[in-house]
Formats: structure tokens, sequence, C-alpha cells
């Protein structure tokens, strides 16, 4: 199996690169043989031949870096996302996939239109806090961490629902997008180890069978601790 990290060094503020080892060990696991290209700025790239994408979160002078240079990629992005391939992108690398994104001076940034939400940065604050997610396609909540400055609007196909902390703007209760088996969200700790049932799902994605969890006790309870934590702040 061939998973691609896309901009592994200018968009991995928080440890993403954890998610690609996380899933790369659960295949490996899993007894496949797995290979892990890690591609930037001055590479080229063939996304088809992928099983995987990841793109993770970085400054909004990064962002915007590479959202130029990924408008190369849009038709090959679409044909990836319609292909039912499996994508997850984190921070703010998914704001790239929508319409615009306005940054606090007023500049406008044309996105790659893939989706029809926008995307507008303020300048006063950043927003940060813990967060308790559910999904629909999963049985337990998710847990992690949202650090950002630029609010959402126009999401139909949302991910997640907010149970606690921050969504896609001030007051939402939804938070990220989904469009067939790419994943978009501002969840970061890097999502996919804190969140072993993530993971699980993802690489079920990938592999088209169900992957094996005997190796996940360490996460398991790191989750579990995080979810109490998190529940019992939630409720007082």
């Amino acid at each position: 199996m061939k998973l691609l990290h896309l901009y592994y060094d200018i968009m991995n503020l928080y440890g993403d690169y954890a998610n690609v080892s996380a899933l790369c060990r659960m295949l490996e696991k899993s007894g496949k043989e797995v290979t892990v290209d890690r591609l930037s700025l001055y590479d080229t790239v063939d996304l088809s031949q992928y099983d995987f994408i990841y793109i993770g979160s970085g400054t909004e002078n990064n962002q915007k870096l590479v959202l130029e240079n990924l408008r190369r990629y849009t038709d090959d992005i679409k044909s990836y996302i319609s292909s039912g391939k499996c994508a997850l992108f984190t921070g703010n690398s998914f704001e790239m996939l929508g319409k615009t994104i306005t940054d606090s001076s007023g500049k406008v940034y044309q996105g790659l239109g893939l989706l029809d939400f926008t995307v507008t940065e303020q300048n006063k604050t950043r927003v940060t806090g813990d967060v308790i997610y559910e999904a629909d396609f999963l049985d337990k909540p998710l847990v992690g961490f949202v650090n950002k400055c630029s609010e959402i609007s126009g999401i139909d196909n949302h991910l997640f629902t907010v149970k606690m902390g921050l969504g896609d703007r001030e007051g939402s209760q939804t938070e990220g997008v989904r469009c067939n088996n790419l994943f978009g969200t501002h969840l970061t700790g890097p999502a996919l180890m804190k969140n072993p049932h993530f993971l699980t799902c993802i690489a079920e994605l990938v592999m088209g069978e169900k992957p094996s969890t005997d190796h996940l006790g360490f996460e398991q309870a790191g989750y579990e601790i995080t979810l109490s934590e998190l529940t019992k702040r939630m409720n007082e």
C-alpha cells in the first residue's frame, strides 16, 4: 500500500506526522507492505498511485504557499475524491478545498473550489481549546485540540457534531467536512493517534477490510483517560 504525506515539512505544526506513522503501523500490523512518500513544494507527484493522502496543519503563510502549489493538482484531487480513495486533511489544510479564503487584512485567496464553503480569518486572537466531537460513522466520541484563527461558512456535508468546544465558527454545533472518503477537520492532537477508533475506520477504508487492532492498548488507554477528563470538565 502506498501512503502520501504531502507538505510534510511546512504543514506539520502539531506533530501531524504521527497521523501517518500511526496508520502505517496499523497497516503493517495487519500484514500489509507499506510505502510512505513524503513530498513537498518542489516535488512532482502522481496522486492516482496512492491509497491514502494526508496533509497536516501549517501557519497561515505556509497555507497560502501550499495553496498556490496545490492548484496544479486540482483536477487530480477531484478525481481522487471521486474515486472513493481515502484522504485526511487536518488543521487549516482542509480550508484550501473551499471557494475562498479571506485573510485578516481582507485579501481574498481563491481556494481549489472543490467544495462550496468559504473561510474568513481574523487577527484579534487565535481560538483554541480542547474538544469532544461525535460522528455518525463512529460509535465513540472523538477527542482532541483545536487551534485556529478562522471561521468557515457554507459546509453542508459536515464531518462532526460538536459535543464540547469549538465548531466551524462561533456558536456552530458542527465541524469539518466529508466528501466521499475525504475527511477534513481542524481536530489536531494528532487526531488519529488520540482516537484509535477513528484510526481503525481510516485503515479499514484504505485496506478495504478490517485491520488488526491488537497493538492499540496504550492508545486506547490514553483515549479513555482523555475522554473521561474532558467529560468531567464539560459537566462541571
